[in-house]
């Protein structure tokens, strides 16, 4: 039977078990929080992101979560820079055509900065003279960092990423560097 070990990747960290990177000293991965043998990534959070992942011992269930035919929905919590305006959420709303083609329709809203949320190390910089906002987007796709691309094509660069939902799993309160198994679940 498929296990799945859910994970809080923190910021900075990749999202594999090794560094193949040519920079000169190691980066840290996976295998520094995880230490569970056979396990392996659902997909990918690019090292400046943080939040949930999932990880399988079943390549047919890793397979199915990663397919973005399977339109298993993720949904951000993501700090930009700049007010967002109706025209803007609307045209994520819509889907925004960026260099590699048109983007599928997010769910997206405006919301207040999230209370159970951890400082980040290092922390976000921010300019006095720009204000900042939240949204919670979801996706059913799962291009190279999409989301950072959407919000910059509508004039809000992002600041901070955090996954908080994959499906039916949840980060709920796992802090970051921190994971725990969680129960198989449908696409």
């Amino acid at each position: 039977m498929a296990r799945v070990i859910l994970f809080n990747k923190p910021f900075g960290v990749l999202s594999q078990f090794t560094d193949k990177g040519t920079e000169g000293s190691p980066r840290p991965t996976l295998s520094g929080f995880i230490d569970e043998k056979g396990f392996y990534p659902a997909g990918r959070l690019d090292r400046d992101s943080e939040g949930l992942m999932v990880l399988t011992d079943d390549g047919r269930l890793q397979a199915q979560i990663a397919d973005p035919r399977h339109k298993r929905a993720k949904t951000y919590v993501v700090q930009v820079e700049g007010t967002p305006d109706d025209a803007a959420l609307a045209a994520l709303r819509r889907g925004v055509t960026l260099k590699d083609g048109p983007t599928r329709p997010a769910q997206i809203e405006a919301i207040p900065a999230p209370d159970w949320l951890w400082p980040r190390d290092p922390p976000v910089r921010y300019r006095k003279t720009v204000p900042d906002a939240w949204l919670q987007i979801t996706i059913r796709e799962g291009r190279n960092r999409q989301v950072r691309r959407m919000t910059a094509h509508v004039g809000l660069p992002c600041l901070r990423l955090i996954r908080v939902q994959i499906g039916d799993w949840k980060l709920n309160r796992l802090t970051p560097g921190s994971w725990r198994f969680a129960a198989v679940t449908g696409p």
